[in-house]
């Protein structure tokens, strides 16, 4: 028994489906192979945009000696968060549902050196011939009110399966080494932490911000000065 047919059996197993007719048991097996198909899709679509990302970056290191990627991190939204998300819309539970619906199913965060990488490396996945972005966000120049920044991207990804072209969208944020040592211990501190976080924090915390995206902004001028760049 594969991995699939043992999460299938111990569903049909479950006391509020082992007691359904046929029908409904034949619903539920549908619609869960449509569910494993779907993550595949989203997973391979993933695996597109992280390839290319890799080649970018290992173009970069052969035409200028530097890489302008230091990490990248990948996830595949949770069948929970799904559900619970489905749900707030109002909306069936369908994997077509979940296709049409939710545009974050699939996430990427790249990480890199300077501010300039962001936008070269944005530009170059919305010249691809192939990736339909469709929408773009520069939570940079116009920071959020927390002070969060990353430049947000979802872009529609073609994945070549054995029978077919399908699209799944990709949400990709490209930020600093700075900007997510902020974001980190930001999320760390609003909603890891039982405490509450009263203006005064929200404040600090804000002002933390600012003064990282200072220090990002002198670090790039470092990086130009160094190489003799206006």
């Amino acid at each position: 028994m594969n991995e699939m047919d043992f999460y299938l059996e111990s569903i049909q197993q479950l006391p509020a489906i082992v007691e359904r007719g046929p029908a409904e048991k034949e619903n539920i097996t549908r619609t869960f192979n449509e569910f494993v198909d779907l993550a595949h899709l989203y997973e391979s679509a993933i695996e597109v945009v992280k390839t290319y990302l890799g080649i970018l970056d290992s173009e970069f290191s052969i035409k200028y000696q530097r890489n302008p990627i230091h990490d990248i991190k990948s996830r595949l939204k949770s069948a929970e968060s799904i559900i619970n998300k489905l749900a707030k819309k109002g909306v069936p539970l369908t994997p077509e549902n979940a296709r049409k619906n939710l545009l974050d199913i699939a996430g990427i965060r790249v990480t890199c050196y300077y501010i300039s990488d962001i936008y070269v490396l944005a530009e170059m996945l919305s010249h691809r011939d192939d990736f339909i972005v469709i929408k773009q966000k520069d939570y940079i120049k116009e920071p959020k009110p927390s002070g969060y920044r990353s430049y947000h991207m979802i872009i529609n990804v073609p994945v070549y399966l054995a029978a077919q072209k399908r699209y799944a969208p990709v949400e990709i944020q490209i930020r600093t080494i700075a900007m997510d040592f902020w974001a980190s211990l930001e999320h760390q501190l609003r909603y890891k932490t039982s405490a509450a976080i009263t203006p005064e924090i929200s404040n600090e915390l804000r002002e933390c911000a600012e003064r990282i995206a200072e220090t990002d902004i002198r670090m790039q001028k470092i990086y130009m000065d160094i190489n003799g760049m206006d």
